[in-house]
């Protein structure tokens, strides 16, 4: 049975889509990627998409529904190297990809993904820390 790989990279999960995803393909990885989030406690996964020339209303939704699910575990996702094609088609779909952020590539995915991370450490209280102040 055909399966989409998913790399660990450290804190990210990686997928890269070198084929047409049929429904079944694209519902088997949808689940591999929830599952592995939860198993790796993944902080975000990066679809790479660029070899995808064609997307249909079903691809789109599995696309925002990983992203939802994904954001539901405490991971980003951001899907990069979309075609104009696709995009134009999913905006003609109605198609909004909630939960998902974009980049033109890889590489500006990975430092997204990065920075989305950094910001939610950030936000995070330390109990330790003493916010008590003064006022005498």
């Amino acid at each position: 049975m055909e399966r989409i790989p998913i790399l660990r990279m450290g804190q990210f999960l990686l997928v890269t889509i070198q084929v047409d995803l049929y429904d079944r393909l694209a519902l088997d990885l949808e689940a591999d990627l929830v599952k592995m989030v939860s198993k790796t406690g993944a902080q975000g996964i990066l679809i790479d998409i660029s070899a995808v020339s064609i997307v249909d209303s079903f691809m789109g939704r599995i696309i925002g529904n990983i992203g939802v699910m994904s954001k539901l575990l405490d991971a980003e996702t951001v899907v990069v190297g979309m075609q104009p094609a696709v995009a134009i088609t999913l905006v003609e779909l109605g198609l909004p990809l909630k939960g998902v952020f974009t980049a033109l590539n890889v590489e500006r995915g990975m430092d997204l993904l990065k920075s989305k991370i950094q910001i939610i450490e950030e936000d995070i209280i330390d109990p330790d820390d003493d916010y008590s102040t003064d006022l005498s």
